[in-house]
């Protein structure tokens, strides 16, 4: 695995951010986080959650695998490990969507006292529109160091 791809950052909205740190106090050990496209990691050692509203880096997981397909067919398998509550709540954030992506995790770990959005935006540049994207192993020490 080449260094460029040691994790991948993903964008998570607050409603499911929240859910997730819920989720990791129940005790399960692998969680998916739903896109709404094809477009996620194919090689990668960690995660890290860029929580939008606050823009910050809130927390890290390992990377298991990602998943592509059949936006049923990957709930049928794997919805008990997403952060929707229904089947319902699943379609209503795919609009309409057939195919999905599912990125597996575990050892979900949220960050006490992430980096400010200043040490993010020196590191990462400009936070507006921020898309997932590739980070290095150096950077990515450096943007889950604890203040």
């Amino acid at each position: 695995m080449q260094d460029e791809h040691y994790a991948f950052i993903l964008v998570a909205d607050e409603k499911y951010w929240n859910r997730l740190r819920q989720r990791q106090q129940t005790g399960k050990e692998t969680h998916v986080f739903v896109r709404k496209n094809l477009v996620g990691p194919t090689e990668a050692r960690k995660l890290l959650f860029y929580v939008k509203k606050q823009k910050q880096i809130r927390g890290v997981a390992d990377f298991v695998e990602r998943l592509t397909g059949d936006h049923e067919e990957l709930w049928k398998k794997f919805g008990a490990e997403s952060f929707f509550e229904s089947f319902d709540e699943y379609q209503t954030f795919a609009e309409g969507r057939k195919k999905m992506t599912f990125i597996r995790f575990n050892n979900f770990t949220e960050l006490a006292n992430p980096q400010p959005k200043e040490t993010l935006t020196s590191v990462l540049g400009s936070l507006v529109w921020f898309r997932p994207k590739y980070a290095d192993q150096k950077i990515t020490e450096l943007l889950t160091a604890e203040v």
